[in-house]
């Protein structure tokens, strides 16, 4: 008799993941990879976060800690909150986690039942979909486009709401795959709608600090009901330590730690300890968002040329989101010849939007500029 095999892992793959795995297949081969698929930054942690890692390594027992993360990087993290936003965040509402999507998995069991249903923006980063999925949430997919910035409004949100109650938001700002931002004014305007209809706020910040033209708003300092969710992986450059924090409403906290404790015990203890350092390496990390800004500027003027002429405005992350319809109607066909015929990898809109992705593509310029710009000429020459 055949055994039961549970329904939650039939959500759909992770297609930037088989981007890499195409990317990488072409590169052992011996042929060039421009690699532009991958939102990872091109270096790796800064220089006091290593020496931070090896001084642990050499004085601490590297155990579980708490579930909800070291003294100190709790305290580091509010501190950050004051120094960066102004905003006075209480180090008992910080919450270390297994990476940011260690935080989308405790705040959305924390925040949510099944059966709920919780409002985010199309396009958008696709393991928001799939975890509330296999939480047993509903997504409900908010179809912006260049009018709203591709971003969610109060307008939108009212429009979902004719076809039933919404219960969550989730908002990025800086937005993955666009790189589109919500400025102050109407990241308030949000949260107040929110507050006043009943709508658990869920801000995902990661790309805070990777920002080029104005600085990103926090929803902490707008609500203290909001779920704040960031990470180190980003602006800070630690992609593998697995490592991000949540600032949680008090309303949320007792859960939040009973089942942090329950499915995590507690996040890489190595990781917290180095992570502590982070916060005194902005010299370091602003020279990565200085060469970020590099590649930004490059691809805005390169990829016109090649045919990529509508872009979304890219005011914050990595990512430039371009409509590519007038060259093809299959994006993934579209990306993986692009690949083949070009070297230069990059993620085709249907992870990020199923609906429309058919017809859109995301370029990350997270890479060396070399990189970045070997891809460009490749483009021109290709579609030129």
């Amino acid at each position: 008799m055949a055994l039961k095999v549970g329904s939650r892992g039939s959500i759909p793959p992770f297609i930037v993941m088989e981007v890499m795995r195409a990317a990488a297949e072409r590169a052992a081969s011996g042929e060039a990879v421009y690699h532009l698929e991958v939102g990872q930054p091109g270096t790796g942690a800064p220089r006091g976060v290593i020496e931070a890692a090896h001084r642990a390594l050499d004085s601490e027992r590297i155990g579980y800690t708490v579930a909800l993360g070291v003294p100190a990087l709790r305290e580091a993290i509010a501190r950050h909150y004051r120094d960066v936003h102004d905003v006075a965040v209480s180090a008992e509402r910080v919450v270390v986690t297994t990476g940011s999507s260690g935080g989308f998995i405790l705040g959305f069991l924390a925040a949510f039942d099944p059966g709920d249903r919780v409002a985010l923006a199309a396009p958008g980063y696709p393991c928001y979909r799939h975890i509330l999925r296999t939480l047993g949430i509903e997504p409900v997919e908010i179809e912006t486009g260049p009018a709203e910035r591709y971003q969610p409004t109060p307008e939108l949100l009212d429009a979902a709401r004719a076809d039933g109650p919404i219960d969550g938001l989730i908002v990025a700002s800086p937005s993955n795959p666009t790189g589109t931002m919500l400025d102050e004014t109407a990241m308030r305007r949000l949260a107040a709608y929110c507050e006043a209809e009943g709508i658990r706020l869920v801000s995902d910040e990661i790309y805070h600090g990777v920002t080029y033209d104005f600085a990103a708003t926090s929803a902490a300092g707008l609500s203290e009901r909001a779920l704040v969710i960031n990470s180190f992986s980003k602006y800070f450059s630690m992609t593998g330590w697995r490592l991000g924090w949540m600032v949680v409403p008090e309303d949320l906290m007792g859960a939040v730690e009973r089942l942090a404790q329950n499915l995590f015990i507690s996040p890489p203890t190595l990781s917290q300890h180095a992570a502590v350092a982070a916060f005194d390496c902005h010299e370091e990390l602003q020279a990565n968002v200085a060469r970020y800004g590099r590649n930004r500027a490059l691809l805005l003027e390169e990829l016109p040329k090649a045919g990529f002429t509508e872009i979304a405005p890219g005011d914050g992350a990595f990512y430039l989101y371009a409509d590519i319809g007038h060259l093809t109607n299959d994006s993934q066909d579209f990306c993986a010849r692009m690949l083949r015929e070009t070297g230069t990898a990059a993620t085709p809109g249907l992870d990020f939007d199923p609906a429309r992705g058919h017809r859109t593509m995301r370029f990350s310029y997270a890479g060396t500029s070399e990189e970045v710009a070997a891809a460009a000429d490749a483009l021109k020459r290709w579609l030129g």
